[in-house]
């Protein structure tokens, strides 16, 4: 067993209580195995890598509790006892002090964050000030003077902090009983005392959170491609996932990059956020107000699209990967420019993305679009404008345009831009600078949201409780779906009768933000689906290429339950995606899905059905990936490193004068045990240090 580094010997330590009785193990006794850590790991793009690694064999370091920002000279000059291993409260989790100890990192061992139990007063986001600024439409070739955020800074309070790069583990961990151990043991064994030095032993940690991928992503895919040749051990994979897609026209899925008789109008919302830890990505205002709205407008138009069928179809996009440089928008782009998608880029009629709509001031969504493009004469965005003005009529709802010519924000439609001028606008509930003062941060949550409860409520009320927030969403998604119905060449005497659900929303918004595992969520997903469910918010991390996350599964059969219809076919067929044993051609239509169904009363058997609908999945993996161009200044380039173990554990160390004076003597070995046999001055009648 490890104690410490790998300059340290291994010692096997026995506790026998009595002669003839079973031996427990006294690992538990020497370390408290840290439980619910979450890491900063290791990312790489074109150019160079950011996040966090330890050494091979873990960092090791003196637990040090920083009480403020002047106590971090402790750390960096005057604290005699270095490597440090830093204990931070979430306060202090600042690009300041981050960038302080990043520069003494000789003396800093690592890094661990308290995660707060509550949001803090002031904004914070770790992300940086002009998101995806280099990957949008505005370029050196498209109005320079516009690029950069020279007009408008997005993400004012953006730090920069998740695209650095730290030599050291930096890890989250829960405020629980784990914490609580820490902090006492650093109480007893380190904290100077009316400026005393302290005494060994001390309290120590280890963070193991080695990264495999260097450099850049140019030179992790290189060394894929060596270790491919020469063993299946890879070091990086490219970031990414699905694309969600859905018509209210079906469209032959076979016939890629035709080009249909009628138009197509695009309503859009991206999926994915992030926050400097690993999978922590609570995204509320971010994500999950945006596509939680546009799922709600497709359930609206549902019966409006099939009893008075407008004129162009309705193509609803949820993208994925849009934090890092707009994975799935390009991707969806490319292969619309590369016939290799249902419907041809020069279909396109129209773009409408919702964004960010979660935190409205007074009312008002703010309507923005690309003042370069509307230069163009064929570019109508004002018919679009007018649309959702005109949708807005009799609810709770403003509609405006900033009041100055400002670029477009973070978006999704700026990738289709630049393939070619298309008329859009993006709805957001901020005029210029973000309304979300917790861009891309880990209290992008529900409290921000303010999505709460009355007391005492079971999570079933919970579930069906609508909330302020719901019923604002509600609303927004009740204009998205009459503009887009308008938009879609409708009549406005149908716009009465289309109204989103509250219900819908209030239940969405506590799946994703709440806990998945709740029973409106399993009665709309396939049985083998159930064990991902958990009782914990979804995350909206990305992850890794070609693997379909928790959230598109979700979002996918959501999708396929709010607009599709309930097929009276058999489990088996429903499955093998036909509607008839004879049947072969409508899997190119439809989708088709089994669901779980509820359980009737007074029964534990659920009564499942089969689900038909257009909905359906595209890659959402940079083109950079397959022209093997991961140097490339058009398409994304993220990758993210392969790792073995990710762990902590804390124990007491003894001084380096033993190390140096006994190196692998038994009287070093002897003390090295019983110091750790009395970790938290626990007592052990009879126990015994036993080595080989």
């Amino acid at each position: 067993m490890d104690l410490l580094s790998n300059k340290w010997i291994v010692n096997l330590l026995v506790c026998c209580l009595f002669i003839g009785v079973g031996c427990n193990s006294v690992e538990k006794k020497i370390y408290v195995h840290l439980n619910y850590t979450v890491p900063c790991v290791r990312l790489l793009n074109a150019t160079h890598q950011i996040g966090c690694q330890s050494h091979l064999s873990g960092n090791v370091g003196v637990l040090h509790v920083l009480e403020s920002e002047e106590n971090v000279d402790w750390v960096l000059r005057s604290g005699p006892n270095p490597p440090y291993l830093v204990i931070l409260e979430s306060p202090l989790f600042t690009r300041s002090i981050m960038m302080k100890l990043k520069n003494g990192s000789s003396r800093v061992a690592g890094v661990a964050v308290v995660a707060p139990s509550a949001n803090p007063l002031e904004g914070v986001s770790p992300h940086t000030t002009c998101p995806n600024e280099n990957t949008g439409v505005y370029t050196e070739n498209y109005d320079p003077s516009l690029a950069h955020c020279n007009v408008t800074v997005w993400n004012p309070l953006g730090s920069g902090l998740s695209y650095e790069q730290f030599d050291f583990p930096i890890f989250s961990l829960k405020d629980d009983n784990d914490t609580q151990v820490i902090r006492q043991c650093y109480m007893d064994h380190n904290r100077a005392v009316n400026g005393s030095t302290p005494q060994y032993p001390l309290c120590a940690m280890q963070l193991y959170s080695h990264m495999s991928a260097v450099t850049d992503t140019a030179t992790c895919m290189r060394r894929n491609d060596i270790n491919f040749s020469i063993s299946p051990e890879m070091v990086c994979d490219p970031l990414g996932d699905y694309n969600v897609w859905a018509s209210t026209r079906p469209i032959n899925n076979t016939a890629k990059g035709h080009k249909m008789w009628e138009s197509v109008v695009i309503a859009a919302a991206r999926l994915d956020s992030r926050s400097f830890f690993f999978e922590v990505a609570p995204g509320a205002e971010s994500g999950v107000s945006g596509f939680v709205t546009l799922l709600a407008a497709a359930h609206a138009l549902r019966n409006a699209t099939q009893e008075a069928p407008p004129n162009r179809t309705i193509l609803y996009t949820f993208f994925q990967g849009e934090t890092f440089d707009y994975i799935g928008s390009s991707r969806m782009v490319y292969d619309m420019q590369n016939n290799n998608f249902a419907v041809d880029l020069d279909n396109v009629h129209s773009v409408l993305e919702i964004g960010q709509v979660g935190l409205r001031a007074d009312s008002r969504l703010w309507l923005h679009s690309d003042p370069v493009s509307r230069k163009n004469d064929s570019v109508n965005v004002r018919k679009l404008i007018e649309s959702l003005q005109t949708a807005a009529k009799g609810l709770n709802v403003s509609v405006n345009e900033p009041g100055f010519s400002q670029p477009l924000p973070p978006s999704s439609f700026q990738r289709f831009l630049r393939a070619r001028p298309i008329p859009g606008v993006v709805i957001e509930d901020h005029q210029s600078a973000f309304t979300n003062r917790f861009y891309e941060s880990m209290y992008d949550n529900a409290e921000y949201l303010n999505i709460s409860y009355p007391p005492n409520l079971t999570p079933e009320e919970q579930l069906v409780f609508v909330t302020d927030t719901a019923k604002a969403l509600t609303e927004v998604a009740t204009v998205v779906a009459r503009a887009l119905y308008i938009q879609a060449g409708g009549a406005e005497s149908q716009l009465e009768g289309i109204n989103a659900d509250p219900q819908i929303v209030t239940r969405m918004l506590y799946g994703f933000l709440i806990r998945s595992n709740n029973s409106w969520f399993q009665q709309r997903i396939p049985p083998d689906f159930m064990s991902h469910l958990t009782d914990r918010p979804t995350n909206f991390y990305v992850g890794v290429a070609q693997q379909r996350s928790e959230l598109t599964h979700l979002v996918q059969y959501l999708l396929a339950n709010l607009t599709g219809s309930t097929a009276n076919i058999s489990q088996d067929n429903c499955q093998n995606q036909r509607e008839d044993e004879k049947d072969k051609e409508s899997k190119h239509m439809y989708s088709y899905v089994w669901v779980q169904g509820a359980a009737p009363p007074n029964s534990t058997k659920r009564e499942g059905f089969c689900v038909r609908s257009t909905v359906r999945l595209s890659k959402a993996l940079s083109p950079a990936f397959d022209l093997r161009d991961y140097t490339s200044k058009n398409y994304s380039t993220w990758t993210e490193s392969r790792w073995k173990s990710i762990k902590g554990r804390i124990f007491l160390v003894a001084s380096h004068d033993l190390e140096v004076n006994f190196p692998f003597t038994p009287q070093r070995q002897h003390m090295e045990c019983r110091f750790n046999l009395h970790l938290w001055n626990r007592k052990i009648p009879n126990c015994v240090c036993v080595y080989i």
